[in-house]
């Protein structure tokens, strides 16, 4: 039985693993991988503290953190399903069978959203991904497609910038989305070729990809690549939660101003909740008031288990 189970090691969930540390709460921390969307940043140029830094650089001091204080963390365990029995919570695993906990902390962020067009199940993994920073380095020198027209196409097409020999952007409003900065940038490129008003139909290829074809306004066009990266935003992952907790129209978990569900001793936070704003800054400040109002609940009900 631990104080806490945290669900997830992005931002949020390490964060909150920091601050129920400190507060001395038994504190286990689980997650599928450690990160989540942020290690996929490029380059993160709004983190307090730090001009510019990478995704993967800043999380990494976020585990160092975590570290100092001697969390449990299992890493490479997913979570499949979370329920009560009686007065205490529990977190079925893939890996460690059941966990129990008098609170949870859910941080378990999203997941890439699927294009759905003929190709992308075959050749995942083989010329299709969703991560740049995790697989741009095997495009060096070729040429890729990304999709989408916001912040996380726009980052995408840059790290490839400086790495592929040319990236075709493919969005399909009419006008690229995302931080000015970055719109800017990515049109001052003289490597990257920007289709708006278009949409992606299929991705061909043999073994790995080769080519995708498109519609750009009333054009079709094939375009020779070795390398798609989707880019369309994500979905939350909640696919593990009970009925009983409230989600909004976008499957994301409802909280209020404390990081409070609709159930009782279940707190969320970060990118898998109602939270307007989807950024790192703001996913680790909440994850921070998800442990002390997880914390205030475990006073308040007579149930912390660490001295």
């Amino acid at each position: 039985m631990h104080d806490v189970v945290i669900i997830g090691a992005g931002p949020a969930g390490l964060s909150a693993g920091v601050y129920c540390a400190r507060k001395m709460m038994d504190t286990l921390v689980v997650s599928t991988n450690i990160g989540g969307q942020a290690t996929w940043s490029w380059e993160v140029e709004n983190y307090l503290g730090y001009h510019l830094i990478t995704g993967v650089e800043l999380v990494e001091r976020f585990r160092d953190h975590l570290d100092d204080f001697k969390v449990q963390l299992q890493e490479g365990n997913t979570v499949s399903s979370l329920l009560m029995r009686g007065d205490e919570f529990v977190v079925s695993t893939d890996k460690d069978g059941e966990l129990a906990a008098h609170t949870v902390i859910v941080a378990s962020g999203k997941v890439p959203r699927m294009l759905d067009v003929p190709g992308e199940d075959t050749y995942r993994g083989r010329g299709v991904a969703y991560c740049s920073t995790c697989d741009g380095p095997l495009f060096r020198g070729k040429k890729v497609a990304v999709v989408g027209g916001g912040n996380s196409a726009l980052d995408a097409a840059l790290q490839l910038n400086q790495i592929a020999e040319r990236v075709y952007l493919i969005a399909v409003e009419e006008h690229l989305g995302g931080d000015e900065i970055r719109h800017n940038q990515v049109l001052a490129s003289d490597k990257i070729e920007v289709f708006t008003s278009s949409r992606l139909t299929a991705i061909r290829g043999e073994t790995f990809v080769k080519a995708i074809d498109l519609v750009h306004g009333k054009e079709e066009k094939t375009l020779e690549v070795a390398g798609v990266f989707i880019e369309i935003g994500s979905l939350p992952s909640t696919g593990f939660l009970p009925p009983e907790v409230e989600l909004n129209e976008l499957g994301e978990i409802v909280i209020d101003s404390n990081n409070r569900t609709s159930v009782p001793g279940l707190f969320a936070a970060g990118d898998a909740t109602n939270v307007a704003e989807k950024q790192i800054i703001i996913a680790a400040g909440e994850g921070a008031k998800a442990a002390l109002s997880a914390y205030a609940w475990l006073v308040d009900n007579g149930c912390m288990i660490a001295s």
